[in-house]
């Protein structure tokens, strides 16, 4: 049965990354949800979060063919229950309305909106919260005329997940390039190479 996943990927910064995914998407003719990248919190590593609806069996397909692209670093997919996660929104309304309607203001507060832009003609407001609590406010400001509407993608933090900053610690403490390479036959140069 489809559900709602979200897959959280590990990767360097390199051009062309995101071509690389959105391929591996559109192949299995997986529509996304939502798609946001930033950085993450060590440097030079970016992270990737996509909302999609699949079957299980699919996104476990999915990762691992993934982590198995060079500049992908490490990918994890969790249900709604197991990460913590947020949109912003932004709503467009007809300043004059919102000056004479008292119901509005309280609507507002009611569901945390903070006011972004005043101007003559509109002013925006911002909101965060989850798909209902965005889509609640948009029906009620809907109904006091609505100019314009606009909602990003999600971001989240798995509940479990320590990240990936130790795992990288991990890595650059034992990385092989690293240490010294003991060559017994470096001393005899003189005696291994007289023929």
């Amino acid at each position: 049965m489809k559900q709602e996943y979200t897959l959280t990927i590990y990767t360097e910064n390199q051009v062309g990354l995101i071509n690389k995914i959105a391929i591996m998407f559109s192949r299995r003719k997986i529509n996304l949800e939502s798609l946001n990248t930033s950085p993450s919190e060590i440097d030079n590593i970016h992270r990737f979060t996509i909302v999609l609806k699949e079957t299980e069996a699919v996104v476990k397909n999915l990762v691992r063919q993934m982590e198995k692209l060079v500049d992908v670093f490490k990918v994890n997919y969790n249900t709604n229950d197991e990460i913590i996660w947020q949109q912003i929104a932004l709503y467009k309304v007809p300043t004059p309305i919102i000056m004479k309607e008292v119901k509005v203001e309280r609507l507002l507060r009611k569901y945390g909106a903070r006011t972004v832009v005043i101007r003559d003609d509109y002013t925006v407001f911002e909101t965060t919260g989850q798909d209902e609590e965005v889509d609640n406010l948009l029906k009620e400001l809907d109904k006091y005329g609505l100019i314009e509407f606009v909602r990003s993608s999600r971001i989240a933090i798995i509940k479990s997940s320590e990240g990936v900053h130790k795992k990288v610690l991990d890595m650059e403490k034992n990385d092989p390039t690293k240490k010294p390479i003991n060559n017994e036959f470096l001393s005899h140069k003189s005696i291994i190479f007289e023929m």
